[in-house]
């Protein structure tokens, strides 16, 4: 059995990355995912303009290292990714003594839906330059 979960939607805000006393580098950011609503029949609802209405979720994406460095300087808030990966629960007590549980993606892949964002700190060349760029 695996533990597999691919998720494709839009980043909700700019990655931030974090390094660990022992040198790994943890990058998260959030996805939004998105499906219709539907009435008891299985009829997508829509508004008053005919605009769909959809249920939205957010996801929190965690990526090590390499991934984390290259979502890093690519990744932006709005930009469309697709994610595979696995989920990863967390149970923790804090500092009131409660019982807290949390939920993330560890990806382990990030393809880039829409265009990276531009990385002004490279010396050039080092940009995607396929819209579609697994990392």
């Amino acid at each position: 059995m695996q533990n597999l979960v691919i998720l494709a939607g839009n980043v909700g805000g700019t990655p931030e990355t974090r390094t660990t006393q022992g040198g790994t580098r943890i990058t998260h950011f959030s996805l939004a995912t998105s499906r219709p609503k539907r009435d008891s029949n299985g009829k997508i609802l829509r508004d008053d303009n005919n605009h769909r209405l959809e249920d939205t979720e957010w996801h929190r994406i965690t990526c090590f290292n390499g991934v984390g460095k290259t979502v890093e300087q690519y990744v932006d808030k709005g930009m469309k990714v697709m994610v595979r990966g696995r989920i990863h629960y967390t149970r923790w007590t804090d500092s009131e003594n409660i019982e807290r549980y949390g939920v993330e993606i560890i990806a382990d892949e990030v393809t880039f839906l829409t265009r990276a964002k531009s990385n002004e700190n490279s010396g050039g060349g080092n940009e995607p330059e396929d819209d579609e760029i697994p990392f």
